[in-house]
Parts: C-alpha cells; structure tokens; sequence
C-alpha cells in the first residue's frame, strides 16, 4: 500500500472518531453548532473515503481506454467533495436560522461540548498537516482537498468552542445558532475555493507561470531550439508536449537520440511526467 493510500486512510480513521464524539455530545448538549460540526465532519469523511479511493484508482498505470493514465479521477473526487461541503453547509444555515426565528434554544453541559470542539480541532491539525506533506510530495490534487477540508474544520471547530465558552459566561444562548451561521459561511467559502481548484484542470490546465519558467529555463540550459511549447495537468500527473528543431542532416538515430536525451532530462527533475517531442529540421 503506497503512501497515498495510507495517508487516506488515516483521514478516514480519524473522521470517523470525531463523528460519533460529536454527534453524542451535540444530541447530550442541544447545541445545533456542536451538531454542524458532526456535518461539517460527515461531509471530511466522505471527501475522505473519495480521497482514498481516487488516489488508488489514479496510480494505475495506463491501459488501452486510458492510455494517458487515470490521474483525473483526483480532479473529479475533488469536484464531488466541493459539491457535498455546498450542501451540508446549506442545511446548516436552514437548521441554525430556525433556531433564531422560533424554536427555544435548549442547552446543557455546555463546558462537555467545548472539550469535544478542542480535541477535534487538536486531532485535524496533526491529521491535516500529514495530510499536506503527503500531498506535497505525490502532487496530489485529492488529498490537498482532503487537507483543506480538515484545515476548515479546525477553524470552525475553535470557533464553535469560543461560542460555547461565550453562552458559558453571558448566559446569551442564541451565540449558538450564530456560531453555527459562520461556520456554514467558512464551508461555502472553502467549498467554491475547491471546486474552482479541482474543476479547472479537467479543461487541460497548463502549469502554473513559474513552472512553465522553470521548465522553459531547464530546456535553455540544454541548449534545445524549441516552439508550440504546451503543457497540461491531470492529477498528479504531467504533460509536455514541444516541438523541437534539430539540423535537416541529422540522421533519424541521432535526432531520437537527442529526443531521449531531453525526456531523460526531463523525467528526472519533473514526478510523472509524460514528455512528447516533436522534430521538426531547422
């Protein structure tokens, strides 16, 4: 089992553990914000069982209906996940406005309901932080949205807490539902910075504009006479595809040759990179 793999399963492991602390202690104290986090963190675990399934499915090797890989299926569990976050952070605000425009707002055990927001938030920074080094690493668009999600969480998990500890002190119970409300509004804004994330490379992205430096800087060094220099992403997956001019007598092995030499290159500084050369005589 790769690293991937693992990473994302640990995700799933630990989601599933806030859960139930959550939703106990949300049914025990009435509060609707400790009952948005049980959401919140429905929603983290099933990002993460997409994460752990796309990541397995986009490290297959290519075949004959996928012969430039899976790397995508990262893109598409990214697009699921902003979409699920969308929702749950819509029935947040419908459940969290009917508690301020009607329905009695009943709590109990309060001081129980803010351990609970700290420990999570205490377990997602350590989750979260493995889950950006990992994703760093492998390039991998699923498990930086997994990240982010758990990266959220901690935010809104403190906040949550805060509220908590504020109706501790002033008595002022609608705090609660207000919490709640503002946590929904982090969740819409995480869920559009994901989907813009993970949507816009399924229209053949190029690089980023450092990178595209980066790589045009490397293919100087070695000297390459090049144009319709393109690239695009797919997961963690990368693609060049260049049109490179070599002298009109040069024999058909020494210009494959010298193709190999500059994919050679290439490959060693750029993780799963699929380079495709052009000749063209000069």
């Amino acid at each position: 089992m790769n690293v991937k793999v693992k990473t994302a399963r640990l995700s799933i492991m630990s989601n599933t553990l806030l859960i139930i602390m959550k939703i106990v202690v949300g049914i025990i104290s009435g509060s609707v914000s400790i009952i948005s986090e049980a959401i919140h963190s429905s929603m983290d675990l099933v990002a993460a069982i997409i994460a752990f399934f796309s990541v397995k499915v986009s490290d297959t090797p290519p075949d004959t209906r996928h012969p430039y890989g899976h790397g995508k299926v990262e893109n598409i569990s990214g697009v699921i996940e902003a979409i699920l976050i969308f929702a749950a952070a819509i029935w947040i605000i419908y459940e969290a406005v009917k508690k301020l425009t009607g329905e009695e707002i009943v709590l109990e055990s309060i001081w129980i309901g803010s351990v609970v927001m700290l420990i999570s938030a205490l377990v997602n920074i350590i989750v979260s932080r493995k889950l950006y080094k990992v994703a760093r690493e492998t390039k991998s668009v699923a498990l930086e949205a997994d990240a982010l999600h758990l990266k959220t969480d901690v935010y809104t998990s403190v906040g949550v807490a805060v509220g908590l500890g504020l109706i501790l002190i002033t008595g002022i119970k609608w705090f609660d539902p207000v919490v709640a409300i503002l946590v929904a509004l982090m969740i819409l804004k995480e869920s559009h910075n994901l989907l813009k994330r993970a949507f816009t490379p399924l229209l053949d992205t190029a690089w980023e504009d450092d990178e595209i430096e980066d790589l045009e800087r490397k293919l100087n060094i070695m000297n390459v006479n090049y144009h319709d220099l393109r690239t695009r992403i797919a997961g963690n997956y990368r693609f060049i595809d260049i049109h490179v001019e070599i002298p009109e007598n040069e024999s058909v092995g020494n210009a494959h040759h010298y193709c190999d030499m500059i994919e050679e290159e290439l490959i060693k500084n750029y993780e799963n990179l699929s380079v495709t050369i052009h000749v063209e005589p000069s």
